[in-house]
């Protein structure tokens, strides 16, 4: 993404999780505020995140982020008290969350926040005590300063959400971002979704895979990385983490799919899987 213009696939996602809201009940993610910050704006995209043929990709969305907000509520339960949400978008998790003592850090280039900010002014969406936004331009700043200079203790653990972003990335990048993390006490986590290498994808996985990355691109944000289950783990070993946790389709469908009245569940394709890594 270039640093001078706000998110297009951030919109699409967070269209996304308001579509599901409407469309699939119950919603696995409860996120009544991405209705009222995507508003009625969009409708074009607002009825193509609805037909039928995105529900897969829209509960896709919606499970990643009751994953990541699952895993930041056991580590509340540990007494983390401090939420890094890296490359933030339009997520709401701070517009509704639950923990008074939870301070959350929105970290996203300076324009991708100034549109965002323009999103919730209009809306009515008030801005929380406990939220500090980070505006970060990484060509000047590194995430390091840019936590500190906004009042991250990097004397407590934190927890870190990363959705959406890695596949965006470098490899440079993805290290750097993750030796911060590892760098933090112990009791603190990273959580992050990743595209899988299409060399592993079948036939269909790959026809699914290609039309998503052209569309991406398209958006002006192509895919870069890419990796196996195997090949992830040694990432996160290298960088020090110590437990690890990844969770596909299959996962995914057994924690929040089951037994549902509308059959609604992730597809056997495998394009993403979700990483936990413990410091």
């Amino acid at each position: 993404m270039e640093t001078g213009r706000a998110s297009k696939t951030a919109l699409g996602v967070a269209i996304r999780r308001a579509a599901h809201q409407l469309a699939d009940k119950p919603p696995i993610l409860d996120d009544p505020i991405a209705l009222r910050l995507v508003g009625e704006g969009y409708p074009r995209l607002m009825e193509r995140a609805l037909h039928p043929v995105g529900r897969d990709f829209r509960g896709f969305m919606a499970a990643r982020s009751r994953y990541a907000e699952d895993q930041l509520a056991e580590a509340v339960a540990r007494g983390v008290t401090q939420y890094v949400v890296l490359g933030a978008g339009l997520d709401t998790f701070a517009y509704r969350n639950p923990f008074s003592a939870l301070q959350v850090f929105e970290v996203d280039f300076p324009a991708t926040q100034v549109w965002k900010r323009t999103m919730l002014e209009q809306a009515a969406i008030a801005l929380p005590s406990n939220l500090v936004f980070v505006a970060l331009d990484f060509e000047h700043q590194t995430l390091a300063d840019g936590l500190a200079q906004a009042g991250l203790d990097f004397d407590k653990p934190a927890f870190f959400g990363w959705l959406g972003v890695v596949p965006y990335l470098t490899l440079e990048a993805f290290r750097a971002t993750l030796s911060v993390v590892a760098r933090m006490p112990a009791g603190s986590a990273v959580c992050f979704d990743y595209a899988v290498d299409p060399e592993m994808l079948s036939p269909i996985g790959r026809v699914a895979f290609d039309r998503l990355a052209e569309r991406v691109a398209a958006a002006g944000e192509p895919f870069q990385l890419f990796f196996t289950p195997k090949t992830l783990d040694a990432e996160l070993r290298r960088a020090g983490f110590g437990s690890i946790e990844q969770v596909g389709s299959a996962e995914l469908n057994d924690l929040y799919f089951s037994n549902r009245a509308d059959g609604l569940q992730l597809s056997p394709l495998g394009l993403g899987i979700l990483a936990t890594a413990w410091v």
